[in-house]
């Protein structure tokens, strides 16, 4: 029987061309997969086609967009997923999902290989094929690029002595890779970080400096997950819809980043990602008043590792699973309503509430009606300050009392 390989496949150029360059390189016969997050574009069946067209035996396809903004773009929420504290992981959490797929065609048509359009350079060749071998632990991993020696140069010439169905073109200086979390956009001229990003690298958001009138959001969110804007209710995958085109006319989410990526080397990298940047700021937010204070801090730590976990391609590995579990039960009580003004680039917080809240107005309050007990804070703070106090003693019975003339003034 002929080996069969599974090529993750987008549609464009360079997946178009290694169906028949895998073919030819490996003599196996190529199934296509082709995983629909949100990305736009071309309709599967279009995609699909087109894959048959240029020699795929198979085609699968899935709509994966409820999926992705369910099972992968609301745990990042929850975890205020910010790489760096600035990248919502708009790439990072897609691989897994697409790499699920693969395994499954794998599965259901005999391969025992999948292919993958990354470079030897990059991030996402480790999320891949950590993914894939965490999923199908006897399936190998190939990327053209990467292992078959497929440059953009070939491609195009190749795309176009084969008279394949797909656009041949130089033009585009940039390397795009979008979802509905969000657009990454790198290469062309963006690689000298002197240069400022032009109007034409953006798509999901508009000029904030010429924005439209602010726009007044208020996002309800349900155990860490928004279930309604402006009291309409929505499903995640409309949630993040929603907002992508609020934030978006907003001009909100624009990144620029010079990245540390998993393989060593510090990249630039251009983001947009409106409604994940705004709903992560109201998440933030409910939590500030719907999280305990020792609960909360810890979970800065927690949410940081998971981060760091994802990026480098480790969706699917047990510390993950378990950090999931902690963020799970902290989701308990966050819940309720954070109005939010969109304008100007910004996402702003105007107002909050929740019934699981743990501000109190009687005790936060100085006016009549405070319910704070001030008496207590002078034995706190005796009580608070023992310990450095009684270091502080220790040093001036052994050394003397710190001269203190000179606090404060540099020389």
């Amino acid at each position: 029987m002929t080996d069969r390989i599974v090529l993750a496949y987008s549609g464009g150029l360079d997946t178009s061309v290694a169906i028949g360059w895998i073919a030819e390189a490996t003599g196996a016969e190529v199934i296509a997969v082709a995983v629909d997050v949100g990305q736009g574009g071309e309709s599967l069946e279009t995609v699909r086609q087109r894959a048959l067209d240029c020699g795929a035996v198979e085609a699968y396809v899935a709509d994966a967009r409820d999926e992705f903004a369910e099972q992968y773009c609301m745990p990042t929420l929850r975890a205020n997923g910010l790489y760096m504290d600035a990248y919502p992981l708009v790439s990072a959490i897609s691989r897994p999902v697409i790499s699920k797929h693969l395994v499954a065609a794998a599965q259901q048509f005999g391969a025992t290989t999948v292919a993958h359009g990354c470079t030897g350079k990059g991030n996402d060749q480790v999320r891949f094929e950590v993914s894939i071998q965490t999923l199908g632990p006897d399936l190998k991993c190939i990327a053209p690029v990467r292992d078959l020696a497929l440059t953009r140069d070939k491609a195009i010439d190749y795309a176009t002595a084969h008279d394949l169905p797909i656009e041949t073109t130089k033009k585009n200086p940039f390397s795009i890779d979008q979802n509905v979390w969000g657009r990454a956009v790198e290469t062309g001229f963006l690689e000298d970080i002197w240069n400022g990003p032009t109007k034409d690298v953006y798509e999901y958001t508009d000029d904030p400096t010429f924005g439209p009138a602010p726009d007044v959001v208020t996002i309800t969110f349900d155990q860490g997950v928004p279930v309604a804007l402006d009291g309409e209710t929505v499903t995640a995958l409309q949630a993040i819809e929603q907002l992508n085109r609020r934030a978006g006319a907003q001009g909100v989410g624009r990144i620029d980043i010079v990245e540390d990526r998993l393989v060593g080397i510090k990249s630039r990298e251009i983001y947009e990602a409106p409604g994940a940047m705004a709903m992560i700021a109201a998440h933030r937010e409910l939590e500030n008043i719907t999280l305990e204070r020792e609960q909360a801090r810890f979970k800065k730590t927690v949410d940081q590792r998971w981060t760091e976990l994802v990026y480098d391609g480790q969706w699917f590995s047990p510390l993950k699973a378990n950090l999931d579990a902690f963020i799970h039960e902290t989701q308990k009580y966050v819940s309720g309503d954070i109005r939010l003004e969109l304008h100007g680039g910004r996402a702003t917080v105007l107002g909050r509430r929740s019934e699981t809240s743990l501000y109190d107005f009687n005790l936060a309050t100085y006016d009549t009606g405070d319910t704070f007990d001030q008496s207590s804070a002078r034995g706190f703070i005796d009580i608070y300050g023992l310990s450095a106090k009684t270091a502080s003693q220790r040093e001036e019975r052994l050394h003397g009392k710190p001269d203190l003339s000179g606090a404060g003034v540099q020389k």
